[in-house]
């Protein structure tokens, strides 16, 4: 059943063609019906307003304030050398703080005959600093006069909607379009069940749209809201509801172990005993695998958990029951250091058919993209002939010439960097859906994994093994102290003179090309420098601070080959220091590796910097971590990092971390390429309205697996789950 027409109409015909534009290109907005769920981001008061005291860095953000003063200032510069220059400086007020907003040249004659002090405006920028000051840098603004009738009507209720908005489109003009399709949401198909929205005294839709809209009242808002919530978390729940149900119908070969074949010699070989945390996990892992249906789980552990220790465990299950298991990495260095480790922890088990191999052993190989021919021919043999019983490899895996005797699991490590088709065609490769494994290492809040990996039975390993060092972390703020820099890089030799190692991270690499063609704007001129890169880094430590010691860089547009030199040295102890970018954020073991500087530590996410900590204290010796920074003590960026220095939990990080960032469209948004689908619901404060979505959907699947009773619930789905998101659920 198709969506009634007046939601579907293209905004192009109801706004014209220059709006539409700006709405496809920087909102996503293309039909009515997207409009209608572009929902402000919160509302203005008339007598309230925003405090300008807690302004974010770097956002686009909109403000209504008073004008308290005006001044026109001429100054020479290069394209007006005769001091004809025109700056206009104008300083607004809310009551909680000032903001000083700055035009230049001729963007100036407007704003100086209309910003007269004591005028009320809305204004609308992107927050910059320019001499230790906020500013918006050409802001654009609406004055507020409250008599004629258009404005009047407009500003109509007390409530003024702040919608999400972009340089292109300012709030205000969002809000007009939307007065213009307002009257269409009286159309718009209900997709809750009536028994589920009586049940728990839910508005209907239309009259929330309306609500969200023009409220008159904050109950309005209130309504309006929870309403809109439980949509959200519904109709994703009932997607991953239905891709379980489907999950569930699959064939697959159920997968025991021998009881004295190769896991058993694995285990015996083992020097240590595995945690119970292992041990637990192992068993929900293996019981999956004796099932007749795919196993799909999450393995969420945290940076040195043991995750690889029990994903080898369950590899060896497979191949123990005639069946072949392959292991995805995103990048060839992990790819190149699981195959190392698991051949390692394997020992003459991972000989197979070799000399000197043990009689229950199997072949272990490695396929990546950049193998040279002779080497890629053997390993693709030993796979088809079923020689190897593991392969490890990186998307190389997934080209069409891969084929498998008989694969049975699958293993996928830190499965947010790894696309939908990637994951798809490599289940292709089974005679029978194979099992599944995806590891990560990002710890995921309860409610994100029951959203985001809906579809995935969920493992969690929480303890480190035994032999693990505590990691010591501490924000350096290298423009307030700088002698605190200096005094990180003489910790730096120390840890070296103890024969222990460190690495130097930065945000880039230092051989892009600049740009000739882009424009800086006022706003970037003003801005702060570029992000530390890695090759200056390296020469400056090598002739400075770190002089005598042995210095290396590492990053991603290396010569893989050279890559893997390069790390053989560090893991050899060859080399002191290791300057790299995020390269070596996932996987990367080097146990006598103690420090870890990172340099612009604020340009990196909070589950980042926790990744990256991750590396060292990996031994016995204990490590110390060092977030360099030129944030000023009270920024939010600070705050961030000094909450990655005051907690080793990756689980209160990633809350931190999915709170400051607004949630951004948890389904990945990179990933699945479709709209952002979250709009109202936040993942960690309506915990409670998507555990009762989940169970609600259960009910609803198992009782009408196609929806033919729920047509509104089965649009609502089609709109959530264009064809891409749809996939990207899939894979999960």
């Amino acid at each position: 059943m198709d969506l009634v027409p007046a939601l579907e109409e293209p905004l192009k015909k109801v706004l014209g063609p220059a709006t539409a534009k700006v709405m496809a290109e920087h909102l996503g907005l293309h039909t009515v019906g997207d409009l209608l769920h572009h929902y402000p981001r919160r509302y203005e008061e008339r007598g309230q307003l925003t405090h300008l005291a807690d302004l974010p860095m770097d956002e686009h953000v909109t403000v209504v304030a008073m004008v308290a003063d005006a001044r026109l200032h001429t100054f020479a510069s290069s394209k007006a050398p005769r001091g004809k220059g025109q700056r206009l400086e104008v300083t607004i007020t809310d009551g909680s703080g000032r903001l000083q907003l700055v035009f230049f040249g001729h963007g100036v004659h407007k704003p100086h005959k209309e910003l007269l002090p004591g005028t009320r405006a809305m204004f609308a920028g992107k927050v910059s600093v320019f001499n230790r000051r906020l500013q918006l840098a050409h802001p654009a603004y609406e004055l507020l006069r409250g008599d004629a009738e258009e404005t009047v009507e407009t500003w109509a209720g007390a409530l003024i909607p702040i919608y999400p908005a972009t340089a292109k489109l300012e709030s205000w003009k969002i809000g007009k379009a939307i007065q213009t399709v307002l009257p269409s949401a009286q159309e718009a198909l209900d997709p809750l069940p009536d028994t589920l929205r009586e049940g728990r005294g839910l508005v209907p839709l239309p009259e929330a749209l309306l609500k969200i809209h023009r409220p008159h009242t904050k109950a309005d808002i209130a309504d309006a809201r929870s309403r809109l919530k439980w949509d959200e978390a519904f109709v994703l729940q009932v997607a991953l509801a239905r891709r379980r149900h489907a999950d569930a119908q699959l064939p697959a070969v159920a997968r025991k172990p021998k009881p004295d074949g190769l896991l058993t010699s694995f285990d015996d070989r083992l020097p240590f005993t595995l945690t119970e945390g292992q041990q637990k996990v192992s068993k929900e892992i293996f019981d999956d695998l004796a099932t007749e249906h795919p196993m799909h789980r999450l393995l969420q552990g945290e940076v040195g958990s043991g995750k690889t220790m029990v994903a080898l465990r369950a590899m060896l299950a497979v191949v123990d029951a005639g069946g072949q298991a392959a292991m995805l990495a995103p990048t060839e260095v992990l790819a190149q250091q699981h195959h190392r480790s698991v051949v390692e922890m394997m020992g003459e088990l991972a000989e197979g058919g070799m000399l000197g191999g043990a009689d229950q052993g199997t072949k272990v190989v490695l396929l990546t993209g950049s193998m040279g021919a002779a080497a890629r021919r053997q390993a693709l043999l030993d796979l088809v002939t079923g020689e190897a019983g593991i392969v490890i490899g990186t998307h190389a895996l997934i080209e069409d010439k891969v084929r498998f005797h008989d694969l049975g699991l699958v293993v996928v490590d830190e499965q947010h960097r790894f696309g939908v088709e990637q994951r798809d065609a490599l289940r292709g490769k089974g005679k029978q859906p194979p099992h599944l494994l995806v590891m990560t290492a990002t710890p995921i809040p309860r409610t994100v994994a029951m959203t985001v990996f809906g579809d995935l039975e969920t493992s969690v390993l929480d303890q480190l093994p035994a032999g693990r060092s505590p990691i010591a972390s501490h924000v350096v703020p290298a423009a307030d102290k700088p002698h605190f820099l200096a005094r990180a890089w003489e910790r730096v030799r120390e840890e070296v003179g103890k024969a222990h190692q460190a690495y130097v991270v930065c945000p880039r690499i230092g051989d892009e090309e600049e740009d000739p063609k882009k424009k800086k704007s006022p706003e970037d001129e003003a801005e702060k420098r570029p992000p530390l890169a890695v090759l200056d880094m390296a020469d400056q430590l090598a002739k400075g601070p770190l002089q005598g010691l042995g210095v290396e860089v590492l990053h991603g547009r290396m010569h893989p080959d050279d890559k893997d030199a390069v790390m053989r040295r560090f893991a050899a102890g060859e080399t002191h220091v290791l300057v790299a970018t995020t390269v070596i954020e996932v996987g990367v073991n080097v146990p006598n590796a103690t420090a870890m500087v990172i340099m612009d530590a604020d340009r990196f996410g909070v589950s980042q910097l926790h990744q990256l900590r991750g590396r060292v204290g990996r031994g016995s010796a204990p490590g110390l971590c060092l977030l360099v920074t030129e944030m000023p003590e009270a920024s939010p960026a600070r705050q961030r990092l000094n909450a990655v220095a005051a907690t080793l939990d990756g689980f209160e990080l990633s809350r931190i971390d999915l709170e400051q960032r607004r949630e951004g469209d948890v389904l990945g948004q990179a990933q699945s390429g479709a709209r952002t689908s979250l709009r109202m619901l936040a993942v960690i404060e309506d915990e409670e309205i998507i555990a009762e979505a989940r169970d609600e959907a259960a009910a609803v699947v198992a009782a009408d697996p196609e929806l033919t009773a729920l047509p509104g619930l089965r649009t609502a789905l089609d709109a959530l789950l264009d064809e891409e998101r749809e996939q990207y659920l899939e894979k999960g």
